[in-house]
């Protein structure tokens, strides 16, 4: 079948690893559903693949990709919860130590066919197409799971977004808007601060920039760039979000002496449960929601998104479509 994967890795050129052909039929193991891919989205994640981050060499060749939507053998539409757990797992999967992404020890989205457990198909409602549903299982699960899960944000309260470009900020802007909060946003870059604007958030600053109000929340992605700030940021009792530290996990100043004094609360969040992408998926459905697409290619094109997206070219998802 045709497929998008990793032939080799490279810290330095991570696409010269990346191969556009043919791959064998994926193996249908029992308890285990064929979903024939009409669209998939593109993630950094598939980026560190390339990088051999998260990915054993002895797992190449690997297709790549995490997210897609599809249809099931049945003919049913249906969007791909990219975490795959332990059988015996009970409970939320993201805190099963045996779960991985798709195209880290299972064949991936990027083809044709991927295959996944049964349990990990979520109906995809009509009003969502293939190319939006197909941007739903890693990003926006991910902010889905902060906002709502983690962060226990309900109208009205006030959350920062940091980092207003990326995939998951962007997420999160057009979520907590649609869900009757008050968003603040920043960045360092002024044409996204006004796209940021544009998406739903109510006011956009420069990153560093003194807020005129204490948030309630903070949703952190960044990492060592923004931590004071977003710490800084709250209101006694507030509490910061984070899954991901994109510009570096080390912090000069972790401001704890700030953390204890106002009793902050540091919660960390990774992807998301079967049960939130329904729920995220039914949100959508509800409020017309949709999200931010910023090209749609071909998937014999993936090389072209690739490209783009380690330029950082992007705002938005660059989904393939088959």
């Amino acid at each position: 079948m045709f497929a998008v994967y990793a032939e080799s890795f490279s810290s330095d050129d991570p696409l010269g690893g990346l191969v556009v052909g043919e791959r064998p039929d994926p193996e249908v193991l029992e308890g285990w559903a064929t979903v024939t891919v009409k669209a998939a989205s593109l993630n950094h994640h598939d980026l560190w693949s390339l990088r051999g981050v998260g990915l054993r060499e002895e797992s190449l060749p690997m297709i790549l990709g995490c997210d897609a939507a599809g249809l099931d053998e049945d003919g049913n539409e249906v969007v791909v919860h990219a975490v795959i757990g332990d059988p015996a797992w009970g409970g939320d999967e993201t805190y099963d130590p045996k779960r991985s992404l798709l195209s880290e020890k299972h064949q991936g989205t990027f083809a044709e066919k991927v295959v996944v457990p049964r349990r990990n198909l979520v109906p995809k409602p009509g009003s969502l197409s293939f190319e939006e549903a197909a941007c739903l299982p890693t990003a926006w699960l991910t902010a889905y799971r902060m906002l709502f899960t983690q962060g226990r944000l309900t109208p009205g309260e006030t959350v920062l977004v940091q980092g207003a470009g990326g995939g998951v900020a962007t997420a999160l802007i057009v979520l907590g808007r649609a869900a009757g909060l008050r968003v603040l946003a920043t960045s360092r870059d002024e044409a996204k601060r006004a796209r940021a604007v544009e998406l739903g958030a109510h006011e956009a600053y420069e990153s560093g920039a003194r807020l005129p109000v204490k948030v309630d929340a903070v949703m952190e992605t960044v990492g060592r760039a923004t931590w004071s700030h977003s710490i800084r940021s709250l209101r006694p009792g507030g509490r910061i979000v984070i899954s991901g530290t994109t510009s570096g996990p080390q912090l000069d100043d972790a401001e704890l002496t700030r953390i204890f004094f106002l009793q902050l609360a540091v919660i960390g969040s990774t992807m998301g449960t079967r049960h939130e992408l329904d729920g995220l998926v039914r949100f959508l459905d509800a409020t017309g929601t949709r999200p931010l697409v910023d090209r749609t290619l071909p998937m014999e094109q993936a090389r072209d998104g690739f490209a783009a997206m380690a330029e950082g070219d992007v705002f938005g998802k660059i989904v393939f479509t088959r």
